[in-house]
């Protein structure tokens, strides 16, 4: 599957670098703002106690 990434890149070789530093960023940008806030309320508050 990276092998296959790799070639469909278009450029050099830090073209394709700079090209999956910026894929990598938006991905996990948008984890953090839309997909784990959905899956935080999905599962509901988790009510933890330590001690007695």
């Amino acid at each position: 599957m990276y092998a296959a990434l790799w070639r469909v890149l278009p450029g050099p070789v830090w073209v394709r670098i700079l090209i999956l530093v910026v894929l990598a960023a938006v991905v996990l940008f948008a984890l953090v703002t839309w997909v784990f806030p959905w899956v935080d309320s999905l599962l509901g508050p988790q009510e933890g106690t330590v001690g007695p």
